[in-house]
């Protein structure tokens, strides 16, 4: 069962879940340990593939990665997502919880990516949660925006085989906050770690319209290495999800390591739009 509710009348259009989630990529930083206060959430999947496992209940670890969204050798989102796509930041908390325990097969969904072939991994156990956050009180151009970044929760599970993708990619950060401390860099992505899949958090009450985009956001995450070092970013991240809102502000530096996460349909089960 899904918590979720009707959306109020009159409520503004949002990006169709193909063009949002097909642009969007994130860079996920390692960050120095913060652990939050104890907080214990339950958690339901909401993609269409996995939407049968039970709910169940996690608690926050320390944090371990914030996630920035970026664009892939220099092809920007278009227009229509951009103000969502540049302000989807997500902190990574360790977590633990039941493994899924299943075989999937991965398709590429960003265009610079499309030529990679289909790839079949078996998803065992849960390993983070990333939850919405603004950086710097930095916030989204429009309300619409706001609200629709406030609700993503990825939950992310450990893959196998960590096949490489061994493609070089060049990296620019789409978030303004960031941009001005990283500059574009070339990379190379190589073994898949981890499928970050939607979830909802109970009591975070999603629009209706929010989650028919939401609930297709699947990130398979990979390891890059780069030449190019980046120094140390710090940062005050301020929780926006409904249910984590009351969660105090947290001071976070962005260090050196980092891995890249794109865009994946589930076994040929893709994004409408």
């Amino acid at each position: 069962m899904l918590f979720l509710v009707t959306p109020p009348a009159g409520a503004a259009a949002v990006p169709s879940p193909k063009e949002y989630v097909s642009y969007l990529d994130l860079e996920c930083f390692a960050t120095d340990p913060y652990q939050p206060p104890a907080t214990r959430l339950t958690i339901q999947h909401l993609n269409p593939v996995l939407s049968g496992l039970p709910a169940e209940t996690v608690t926050l670890g320390p944090r371990e990665q914030l996630c920035t969204p970026v664009a892939k050798n220099r092809v920007v989102p278009p227009k229509t997502v951009l103000d969502y796509i540049s302000f989807t930041d997500l902190a990574c908390y360790r977590t633990t919880g039941a493994a899924i325990n299943r075989s999937l097969v991965l398709s590429q969904l960003n265009p610079v990516l499309a030529d990679l072939p289909r790839q079949q991994v078996n998803v065992t156990g849960l390993q983070q949660l990333c939850v919405p956050v603004l950086k710097n009180n930095a916030t989204p151009p429009t309300k619409e925006a706001l609200e629709f970044i406030s609700h993503i929760d990825l939950a992310c599970y450990a893959i196998t085989p960590n096949t490489p993708m061994n493609r070089a990619l060049n990296l620019t950060q789409l978030n303004p906050i960031v941009a001005r401390a990283i500059r574009p860099r070339d990379t190379r992505v190589t073994e898949a770690r981890q499928l970050c899949v939607p979830v909802q958090k109970r009591g975070d009450e999603i629009p209706k319209e929010l989650l028919e985009v939401i609930r297709w956001i699947d990130l398979e995450k990979y390891d890059i290495v780069s030449g190019t070092a980046i120094q140390n970013v710090p940062l005050t991240l301020q929780h926006i999800n409904p249910v984590l809102r009351g969660l105090p502000a947290e001071r976070a530096t962005l260090l050196g390591r980092s891995q890249l996460a794109v865009p994946v349909a589930k076994n040929g089960v893709f994004p409408p739009g």
